[in-house]
C-alpha cells in the first residue's frame, strides 16, 4: 500500500476506536447525573447504586479514552504534515477549547469518583454537572474541526497560496457546524443509551430479574428513545445541507450517477459504477427530491457531472450511508415498540423477543455511529480540506508506514481486549457485592 493508504488506515483505526470512548464519555455523566438525582430525590439506594456502578466503569473508559485520544494528536502531525502546516492556524481555536473542556472534566471526575464518601451528598452530585457538561462540549468542539473540513471558512488564499486574513471564529463556525455538531452530539446520547440498556436487558434475559436491572433497562432506553427521534431531526438536516453544499457526497450517499429531476430513493442496492446505476436496490420515485428540497421535482446533482478524480468512492459512502439508516431505523423501532409496551400494559415489557431485540441495538448503534462517519469522511473523498487540499498532497512521505500502521493496530487490539476485561470483572465485583 501507498503512503496515503497507509496514513488513512492507521488514522481510521485509530478514530474507530477512540471514538467509542468519546460517545460514552459524552453520555455515560449525562446517566450518572440523572440516576444520582433520582436518589437524591427519592432516597432509593437502586438509583444510587446505578451511579456509583457507571462511575466505576466510566473511570476506566475516560482512562483509556485519554490515551487513545492522546495518540490520535501526534498521529495528526506525523502522519498528515502538510495538513497541519495548512490548517492548524486556522481550526487551532476548537482544538484548544476542547483542551480546556477536557482538563475541566478530568478534575471534576477526579472530585467525582473520589468524594463519594468525603462529600455531602448535595455537592457530590453537583460535580457531576460539569463533567457532563464538558463532557458534551468536548465532542462539539473536535467536530467543529471536522465541520470546517467540510466547509472551509475563516481564511483566504493568497497568489502563492498562503493564507490570508485568518480569522479562527469564523473557521470553527463554519457553514457545517450547526447540522454535523448537533448530530453527532445526540448520536453519541443514542449509542450510551443503546449500550446501557443492551447490558441490562442481557441481564435480565439471564433471570436476573430485580429492581437494579429494570431501572438500567428504563433509563438507557429514555436516554435512546428521546436522542433516536433527535438524530433522525439532525440528520435529516444535515443531509439537506449536504445536498447543497458537497453535492458529490449527496449523489454518492443516494447512488446518483445523472442528474435527475425528480430523483429516488435507492434502498439497499449496490452502485455498479461501469453500469452507472445502484443494482438490487429498491426505488421509491421522487422521495429523494423531496426529503432533499422539500419538492418533488427538485433536480438533483448527479456523480456524472463532477471529474472522475473528484468523485467519492460511491459503494463504500452508499453501503456506509444504508448502514447507518438501516440500524438507525431498527433502533428507532425497537425504542418506539418498548414503550408503546410500557405505555399500555402499564409494566416493563419482558417479553423475551423485545429483550433479545434491545441487545442487538446495542452494537447495532456503535455500528450506525461508525458508518455515520465513514459516510463523512469517505464522502468528502478525495478532499481533506473540501475543494482546498487534496488526501494525496496532504500525507506524509516519510518511509515505514506499514509496520507503523501494524504496531498501533496490535495497541488498539490490546488495549480493546483489556478494556473488555477491566470491565467484566468491574461487572464481576459489582454483582458478588449486591
Amino acid at each position: 500500500m501507498d503512503n496515503v493508504t497507509l496514513a488513512r488506515a492507521t488514522m481510521g483505526t485509530s478514530l474507530a476506536f477512540h471514538i467509542v470512548f468519546a460517545v460514552l464519555g459524552v453520555g455515560l455523566p449525562l446517566l450518572m447525573l440523572v440516576a444520582e438525582g433520582l436518589w437524591l430525590r427519592t432516597q432509593d439506594e437502586v438509583w444510587l447504586n446505578l451511579a456509583r456502578r457507571w462511575s466505576k466503569a466510566f473511570g476506566i473508559l475516560f482512562a483509556v479514552g485519554a490515551v487513545s485520544g492522546t495518540s490520535l494528536s501526534f498521529e495528526l502531525g506525523l502522519l498528515w504534515p502538510r495538513f497541519m502546516a495548512f490548517s492548524g492556524a486556522i481550526f487551532g481555536l476548537p482544538f484548544s477549547a476542547e483542551g480546556f473542556a477536557f482538563f475541566i472534566e478530568a478534575i471534576f471526575l477526579g472530585l467525582y469518583l473520589y468524594g463519594w464518601d468525603r462529600l455531602t451528598p448535595v455537592v457530590h452530585w453537583l460535580t457531576s454537572i460539569p463533567i457532563a457538561v464538558s463532557g458534551a462540549l468536548s465532542a462539539v468542539f473536535v467536530v467543529m474541526a471536522n465541520a470546517w473540513m467540510n466547509s472551509p471558512s475563516g481564511f483566504r488564499l493568497g497568489s502563492d497560496g498562503g493564507l490570508l486574513d485568518v480569522d479562527p471564529l469564523a473557521a470553527a463556525l463554519n457553514p457545517s457546524t450547526p447540522t454535523e455538531d448537533p448530530h453527532m452530539l445526540v448520536s453519541a446520547y443514542v449509542v450510551t443509551g443503546s449500550l446501557v440498556a443492551s447490558v441490562y436487558a442481557i441481564g435480565l434475559l439471564r433471570r436476573r430479574d430485580d429492581p437494579l436491572h429494570r431501572r438500567g433497562l428504563v433509563l438507557g432506553m429514555s436516554m435512546a428513545a428521546v436522542a433516536i427521534v433527535l438524530a433522525g431531526i439532525t440528520g435529516d438536516t444535515s443531509a439537506r445541507f449536504i445536498y447543497q453544499a458537497q453535492p458529490a457526497k449527496f449523489a454518492s450517499m443516494e447512488g446518483i450517477y445523472h442528474t435527475v429531476r425528480g430523483a429516488p430513493v435507492h434502498l439497499g442496492g449496490i452502485p455498479v459504477d461501469s453500469e452507472q446505476r445502484v443494482v438490487g436496490a429498491i426505488e421509491i420515485p421522487n422521495l429523494l427530491s423531496l426529503l432533499a428540497a422539500f419538492d418533488p421535482n427538485a433536480v438533483v446533482r448527479g456523480l456524472d457531472t463532477f471529474p472522475p478524480n473528484d468523485r467519492p468512492n460511491t459503494v463504500l459512502v452508499h453501503l456506509s450511508f444504508d448502514t447507518m439508516v438501516g440500524f438507525g431505523t431498527l433502533i428507532g423501532l425497537t425504542a418506539a415498540l418498548f414503550w408503546l409496551l410500557v405505555i399500555f400494559r402499564r409494566r416493563l415489557p419482558m417479553w423475551r423477543p423485545l429483550l433479545f431485540l434491545i441487545v442487538v441495538t446495542g452494537p447495532a448503534s456503535v455500528m450506525a455511529m461508525e458508518a455515520g462517519w465513514f459516510v463523512t469522511e469517505f464522502g468528502r473523498q478525495p478532499w481533506i480540506v473540501y475543494e482546498v487540499l487534496r488526501t494525496s498532497e496532504a500525507a506524509t512521505n516519510a518511509p515505514a508506514l506499514g509496520p507503523t500502521f501494524l504496531i498501533f493496530f496490535a495497541i488498539y487490539i490490546g488495549l480493546a481486549v483489556t478494556t473488555a476485561r477491566l470491565l467484566l470483572l468491574q461487572a464481576k465485583r459489582n454483582r458478588a457485592a449486591a
